[in-house]
């Protein structure tokens, strides 16, 4: 069974940073593809960065290009994100999510991804 736990939401000033982790536990598969997806109070969720585990590319949305970094660390099973510049409009609920296989052509698609963690809370006040 695939669990992924979220941790290191806070509150942060504009300009500051913050690393968020999701734990996995379970047997995804031998390659995978991991994003992390965000969701602000009435606003649909999105995509903000993806990697694939043994595919080699990561990629990010615009809006957050150049701030955030996305990471794995494989012997502790540990998906990172680096938030950097944080600004109020990076406020909301995130949450990491797995999906078997290297998925490129749907990589920003919630529905593509069928492991999905409970969400970290992200405030960034002004």
């Amino acid at each position: 069974q695939v669990q992924l736990v979220e941790s290191g939401g806070g509150s942060v000033q504009a300009g500051g940073s913050l690393r968020l982790s999701c734990a996995v536990s379970g047997y995804i598969g031998s390659y995978y593809t991991m994003a992390w997806f965000r969701q602000a109070p009435g606003k649909e969720r999105e995509a903000v960065a993806v990697i694939s585990i043994g595919g080699g590319f990561t990629d990010y949305a615009d809006i957050v290009k150049g701030r955030f970094i996305i990471s794995q660390d494989n012997a502790k099973n540990t998906l990172f994100l680096q938030m950097n510049s944080l600004k109020p409009e990076d406020t909301g609920i995130y949450s990491c999510a797995a999906v078997s296989g290297i998925e490129r052509t749907r990589r920003f698609v919630a529905g593509r991804y069928n492991y999905w963690g409970q969400g970290t809370q992200v405030t960034v006040s002004s």
